[in-house]
């Protein structure tokens, strides 16, 4: 299972293109309200989330995507439960994708990036405590795959298809949509 986090305040862009990318690749996805079943984007797009942390299985979760959006991102990090699940798939050898501010803001925050290689929002580095900045769309450090910002959604969500569908899945995907890589 793929839990996507929306916290009140979360980038659109950044959430539903993985969800959407991920399903069509066939990979079990819900997103979780944070901050409740109705969930408003940083753009005040209301959002009605498919459960409620409640309703989440740690055991079942393959991956957990924190979408960035401010102050999404700060909204991600003031839970507990966000905690609890993120350091839940650190310690379990699960995917964890982080974009925009939440690379910098939660996963930061959470000491889960010192000593790897990262990618987030331009001018948020700092809270990204000795990692090794790269400076591209998205970038995949083992079990973490992180993103820039909602110009590299499209490239993040196709990393997180590959790291739980594989490539191939990833590639259908993209050639599905017409998706064309900068160059």
């Amino acid at each position: 299972m793929v839990y996507v986090l929306l916290a009140d305040g979360f980038e659109e862009v950044e959430a539903l293109t993985p969800v959407d990318l991920l399903r069509r690749a066939g990979a079990d996805v819900k997103t979780v309200g944070i901050t409740g079943k109705t969930v408003t984007s940083s753009h005040n797009v209301p959002i009605i989330a498919d459960i409620l942390p409640e309703d989440v299985c740690f055991e079942e979760a393959e991956m957990v995507v924190l979408p960035g959006g401010m102050p999404g991102a700060i909204n991600l990090n003031e839970s507990e439960f966000v905690h609890k699940l993120v350091r839940y798939c650190a310690d379990n050898d699960r995917y964890i994708g982080a974009i925009c501010a939440a690379p910098s803001v939660v996963l930061g925050s959470m000491d889960l990036l010192k000593h790897k290689k990262a990618i987030c929002y331009p001018g948020m580095e700092d809270g990204m405590t000795l990692a090794t900045v790269v400076h591209q769309n998205c970038c995949v450090e083992g079990k973490i795959i992180t993103g820039r910002a909602l110009g590299g959604a499209m490239d993040f969500a196709l990393a997180l298809c590959t790291a739980i569908m594989g490539g191939a899945a990833a590639k259908q995907v993209a050639d599905s949509i017409c998706y064309v890589p900068a160059e």
